[in-house]
């Protein structure tokens, strides 16, 4: 049975918090090993591309939305470029928004497709409101909203920079 599970999450994770996050995800994952898990990701780096090497290290699928066509070149910091190429070659789709330029409104409308394909959000999520319009909280308040059943992952320990 195929299951659809979205994320959003703090993309300003410290490098302490990875490993931990990286577990948490694991585990509100694992109920869906043997199933057919599509990992559906807007690829942003902190929490967005540990979810996406968690879903392929269980044998899933990653899809990807990008809320804008200048994404990669505007917003992927020359460090983490390989990590974000290496990710996108291992999609199985790559969808970007109809937008020119990653702004606040492309940032929101990529999570708005996210929650319109999955079943279920995880929000790597310390509880705190958004920086932003469209940040993690609204993501999980638009979810709730909607009814979708969203696990929260913010284990002891965790910090964002």
């Amino acid at each position: 049975m195929k299951v659809r599970i979205g994320i959003t999450g703090h993309s300003n994770l410290t490098d302490a918090a990875v490993p931990l996050v990286a577990d948490g995800l694991r585990a509100a994952l694992a109920e869906h090993v043997g199933a057919e898990l599509i990992g559906v990701t807007c690829l942003a780096r902190g929490a967005d591309q540990v979810f996406a090497r968690i879903v392929l290290g269980l044998g899933g699928a990653v899809e990807v939305v990008l809320p804008a066509a200048d994404y990669r070149d505007r917003k992927v910091k020359p460090d983490s470029a390989a990590d974000f190429d290496a990710l996108i070659g291992k999609s199985t789709t790559v969808h970007t928004m109809p937008f020119t330029k990653s702004n606040r409104e492309a940032y929101l409308a990529a999570s708005e497709r996210v929650l319109d394909t999955v079943d279920a959000m995880v929000a790597v999520w310390d509880g705190g409101p958004s920086g932003g319009h469209g940040g993690t909280a609204d993501v999980v308040h638009a979810a709730r909203e909607r009814g979708l059943p969203v696990t929260v992952v913010w284990p002891d320990g965790a910090e964002r920079d």
